[in-house]
């Protein structure tokens, strides 16, 4: 996972919504899983080396299922692709990601959330929402040679 051009930020919730499947359900599962962000593809191996037949395509749908419902997060890499975890809290947070291994911490910003305020009432918006991700290399793979300089 390298660097990040857009994220929307979603949050957990209950079980995919829609038409309930044995696929969707097996997508789900498998987000339950990880708790790295993973792509569609990453998805989509894991269950195919579970046994699981799921489809690429339902994988791609089910996942957008769940971030139009709010219920998992989602990361657009520098490269454009979409990459989705299930948060462990509702509140709001952000994520500190590791850009070899892809490991995330959840994190809260106070200053930032003051700033982002301050920001959005000085210029007259309101309703504002914000994310921030930040992407470093993790302790462990900094441990790794040639991982350190991410």
């Amino acid at each position: 996972m390298a660097g990040q051009a857009d994220v929307r930020r979603h949050t957990v919730a209950a079980p995919v919504r829609g038409r309930s499947t044995r696929q969707r359900a097996a997508v789900a599962a498998a987000l339950d899983d990880v708790d790295e962000f993973r792509s569609a593809q990453e998805l989509h191996d894991m269950l195919k080396h579970k046994g699981d037949s799921v489809g690429l395509t339902t994988v791609y749908r089910t996942l957008q299922s769940l971030a139009d419902a709010g219920e998992v997060d989602v990361l657009r890499t520098s490269d454009g692709e979409s990459v989705y975890r299930r948060c462990s809290t509702e509140e709001h947070h952000h994520h500190l990601v590791c850009r070899v291994c892809g490991k995330a911490v959840e994190v809260e910003g106070p200053a930032v959330e003051k700033w982002a305020e301050g920001i959005a009432r000085e210029h007259g918006y309101v309703n504002v929402a914000h994310t921030i991700e930040i992407f470093g290399t993790c302790a462990d793979c900094a441990g790794h040679p040639g991982h350190g300089d991410g």
